[in-house]
């Protein structure tokens, strides 16, 4: 393109330039729009439909009843399991999500060090992260089975025998934080990790010229030029946290009892154990609403995109 063929700043040419650069960005973003509309807007409109009527695998034809649309909604009021499940919901949110951003943004202090032998554990404290769920559950459900767990037999060998963690009720929770918080401490590393590596080399000589030592930089320098990667770590990771559910499925299946019955998994067991998916659908829609409204209220309460006076 020749200088004489740029539109002139202002001039008529050069706001037909700037429409035809909108459409053009709108085509090409056109077809991955669609695509998301398909796979996820539609999914999702059918499931806020679905909550409104009382559709059973059994009846069928209550597909489109809505005779009683607020039905499910004044159920799940009154649902004491429920609300059980939200409060299993809330203990395994609150400690895997805190474990995760504590032991995450350590390693990542530490990994950040200038060593050949810690470079080379960076990739090892990937591994968790990047196994499919499922290979994590198994692996765990291996780790709590007393007759094939390489730790009971140690800890047998030593004298001191353990029972099965994911068969305790005073446990059973316990174990599905740690296993969490193995799996996913090493996204909240990475980007700690990423964020310490881009962090202004002046902040650090400013405070050794000042006399700071290593754990007061850390605290005053390096803490607060965190603070934003590790609440956006955190909300990742409190989203996800809602979400859980492989775990759960394989390493107790939501007991003993209900101990480990987080809300999503309720859900589950409501709609593919009891084929009640309107009532199901309706617990979908409520935490999806809680989710947002939560995310939302942690948005403004850290002040993202608030307006600079």
């Amino acid at each position: 393109m020749t200088a004489a063929s740029i539109p002139a700043p202002g001039g008529p040419a050069a706001s037909d330039f700037a429409r035809g650069q909108r459409r053009f960005f709108a085509l090409c973003v056109a077809p991955s729009l669609a695509v998301l509309a398909v796979i996820t807007l539609l999914p999702s409109l059918y499931l806020f439909f679905t909550s409104f009527t009382p559709l059973s695998l059994t009846r069928p034809e209550t597909s489109w009843d809505f005779s009683q649309p607020l039905e499910n909604y004044r159920q799940i009021a009154a649902d004491a399991r429920l609300g059980n499940s939200i409060w299993v919901q809330v203990k395994l949110s609150f400690w895997t999500v805190t474990l995760q951003l504590l032991i995450g943004a350590a390693l990542a202090l530490l990994l950040n060090l200038r060593s050949r032998y810690l470079e080379a554990l960076r990739t090892v404290f990937l591994i968790p992260m990047v196994l499919p769920p499922i290979v994590v559950a198994i692996i765990w459900k291996v780790v709590y089975t007393p007759d094939i767990s390489p730790m009971h037999g140690m800890l047998a060998a030593m004298g001191i025998p353990l029972r099965s963690l994911i068969t305790d009720p005073n446990w059973a929770l316990t174990a599905i934080v740690v296993a969490d918080t193995w799996e996913w401490f090493p996204f909240t590393m990475l980007m700690v990790l990423a964020a310490l590596q881009m962090m202004p080399q002046e902040l650090i000589d400013a405070a050794k010229v000042d006399g700071a030592s290593a754990w007061q930089t850390t605290r005053h320098v390096t803490l607060p030029f965190l603070t934003g990667v590790l609440l956006v770590a955190g909300l990742f990771r409190l989203i996800d946290s809602i979400k859980a559910f492989p775990l759960i499925f394989i390493l107790t299946d939501g007991g003993p009892g209900n101990v480990t019955e987080v809300t999503n998994y309720y859900s589950y067991l409501q709609a593919f154990n009891f084929s009640y998916l309107g009532f199901s659908s309706a617990i979908t829609v409520v935490l999806l609403a809680a989710t947002i409204l939560l995310s939302w209220l942690i948005v403004r309460s850290v002040g993202w995109g608030a307006r600079a006076d």
